[in-house]
């Protein structure tokens, strides 16, 4: 991107794909569009549920990368911190003044735990998982060359079969290591358990919730003998927020995809049996895309594609309409089957993206929009950010 002295510099299309003031209209596709009153609407209950059963938001920023989000989720939701997956995405968020931030993930590279380790220079509460007695050595002599404190959460794997210790001893070995190295603070445990955001039935998440819950109780208790206590029992995802709250034993949240919501989680159904896009949460975040080719009288070609996209959890699903379908893409293409010939040539659809994640890391910029009008203009600060 070209070097500019202010947002006023950047060029439409070029640079950026719409300004504000612009009509919804005028937004050069493909681009990320959020709906503000929807995303303020989905911040504002969350945060208002959250608070109203005792737990802390810790907002997860793997799903928006975005500063600008993450502080309208802290502003109007009220949410404690920032949950990341990689150290590159907390130092962004850190630099952007979020000053409470976990990676709830493992960190074992030297080169990424001296990075984790000045975190707290830049202000901000550092905290990341830990799940082999061998790491806590790395993070301890990291610290201490810095001088700053590293807290450490114990991750338990509770049903995911990704990183995490699966037995209460291991659980307090290992914290009992960080609460006696220097540098480091253990702060509590990690237990999301993602194997279960996306199951279907209400009954079956609730049955696998069930199991982490009794596993976790297990290790707070067993930690509570040994006088160690828990600043932090974290998990609960948009699929699952509902048990953890009520679980007695969770006292924080990491729901992220609530806020966006996307084509495959809002499948999962509710306590009632109805889709949780239907009424719990409201799709804020689209794929805007346009009609490029109708030389098929069938088939309307549009230009949001794979590279525009991701497609790991499903194909989009076109907002508010279904009367045409978005059957399949490549690279640069989108087919959308228009049995009627009811598309015209630049005719613009929102996509609802079957993953918002990895969509919007794909992505440079958000379009907030509101009454048909561009408002902000939002960089996806943490973009690319893997590593």
């Amino acid at each position: 991107m070209k070097d500019v002295t202010s947002f006023d510099d950047y060029e439409v299309g070029y640079d950026i794909p719409a300004k504000p003031g612009m009509d919804e209209s005028e937004i050069q596709t493909p681009a990320l569009v959020l709906d503000l009153d929807a995303l303020e609407r989905n911040i504002k209950k969350m945060g208002d549920y959250a608070k109203a059963h005792g737990m802390r938001h810790r907002t997860h920023g793997k799903m928006h990368k975005s500063v600008d989000v993450q502080l309208l989720q802290q502003e109007l939701g009220g949410a404690c911190g920032v949950c990341c997956q990689k150290v590159s995405e907390a130092e962004v968020f850190a630099r952007g003044g979020v000053t409470d931030v976990l990676v709830s993930n493992q960190v074992r590279e030297p080169a990424k735990i001296d990075r984790l380790a000045r975190l707290p220079k830049l202000g901000a509460r550092t905290i990341c998982c830990v799940d082999d007695v061998d790491n806590v050595a790395d993070l301890s002599a990291a610290a201490q060359k810095h001088g700053t404190q590293i807290e450490c959460l114990v991750e338990i794997d509770c049903g995911a079969g990704r990183c995490g210790v699966t037995t209460t001893p291991a659980v307090i070995e290992i914290a009992k290591a960080i609460d006696a190295a220097e540098g480091l603070k253990f702060a509590g445990i990690q237990a999301y358990q993602g194997a279960m955001q996306h199951l279907d039935s209400y009954d079956d998440r609730k049955a696998k919730i069930e199991v982490a819950v009794a596993q976790v109780k297990d290790a707070v208790d067993t930690l509570k003998a040994h006088g160690l206590e828990c600043d932090i029992v974290g998990g609960g995802g948009t699929g699952s927020y509902y048990f953890e709250s009520n679980s007695g034993v969770y006292n924080e949240l990491q729901c992220g995809s609530y806020a966006f919501m996307d084509a495959d989680y809002g499948r999962i159904l509710d306590e009632n049996g109805n889709r949780i896009d239907r009424g719990e949460w409201e799709n804020a975040m689209f794929l805007l895309t346009s009609v490029m080719s109708h030389a098929k009288a069938d088939k309307a070609i549009v230009d949001a594609g794979l590279k525009a996209q991701s497609v790991d959890s499903g194909l989009p699903v076109i907002f508010g309409r279904d009367d045409v379908e978005y059957v399949k893409c490549s690279d640069e293409h989108g087919v959308v089957m228009d049995a009627g010939g009811v598309l015209a040539i630049n005719e613009k659809l929102k996509l609802v993206p079957g993953h918002c994640d990895p969509t919007a890391n794909v992505h440079d910029w958000y379009v907030g929009v509101r009454g048909g009008k561009v408002e902000v203009v939002w960089p996806v600060s943490a973009r690319g950010r893997a590593y």
